[in-house]
């Protein structure tokens, strides 16, 4: 009699359905005319601010210090192209609702995995290309400018604490778009909350750290003069209200049905 054949264990790779939400993600964002032109606008001002400001100083000696024409670059990224990014992300989720039965049910990809993959994929891309256009900006000012006031540090704090903005940009865009039915509702209670938000934090009182107060001192910061402690705890507030906005978007959608 034969024996019986033995069948060997197939090892189950429990972050193989993750992984690919997010990397079907990642092409779609980097494939969506939104994101191309976010990148082309952001681009498109920052080479022509410099080179504006290179030309004004050539010709007619107007002088702007490289860390204030930074600090405008980095403003007009949070409030120039924020709109961009929340249309960008806002349709995270509720813009697939005709796909995330199928993913979900059929394709044994958990909730919480397919809410992770595209929170995470937003998040690299647009940080990601963030921070190449701020590299690009911060050595074009160094450059061109050759202001002695710009600082690594101060560089660095800077970009960060814009990123940390982004975060939480993208983060509310994804967790909102995840307990939203309609792409055009999750764009308006973005922008509801994120700016009605930021004008009440506006009001508090100066020792307080807020976004408005934060991008207005960009300036001090490429310089390397800042408070270390108010920066640190603008940033980490920042970082903290993104998870608490990303586990009640993933609980709530979790608990939505599809």
């Amino acid at each position: 009699m034969d024996a019986p054949t033995t069948i060997p264990a197939v090892k189950i790779n429990r972050f193989l359905p993750y992984w690919a939400v997010l990397q079907s993600d990642m092409r779609q964002t980097l494939r969506s005319w939104i994101y191309r032109l976010w990148v082309l606008m952001t681009l498109a001002a920052a080479v022509g601010y410099l080179l504006f400001r290179f030309g004004a100083r050539q010709v007619a000696g107007m002088v702007q210090s490289a860390p204030e024409m930074l600090g405008d670059l980095l403003t007009w990224v949070i409030w120039g192209s924020v709109t961009l990014i929340i249309v960008l992300t806002a349709g995270t989720i509720s813009g697939e609702r005709g796909i995330i039965a199928d993913s979900v049910l059929s394709r044994g990809i958990s909730r919480y995995q397919y809410f992770l993959g595209k929170w995470h994929a937003r998040l690299f891309v647009i940080l990601s290309t963030f921070f190449v256009m701020a590299t690009v900006s911060l050595g074009g000012a160094y450059v061109l400018l050759h202001s002695e006031h710009l600082t690594i540090l101060g560089s660095l704090v800077a970009v960060a604490l814009v990123a940390s903005l982004l975060v939480l940009v993208v983060t509310a865009g994804v967790s909102i778009s995840a307990l939203s039915t309609s792409t055009m509702v999750s764009i308006t209670l973005v922008w509801l909350l994120l700016y009605g938000t930021g004008f009440l934090m506006s009001l508090l009182p100066a020792h307080y750290p807020s976004p408005d107060r934060a991008l207005h001192n960009l300036p001090n910061v490429l310089k390397g003069l800042f408070d270390l402690e108010m920066v640190s705890r603008l940033i980490s507030g920042a970082l903290s209200v993104s998870l608490l906005v990303a586990l009640a978007g993933m609980i709530g959608f979790a608990r939505r049905d599809v």
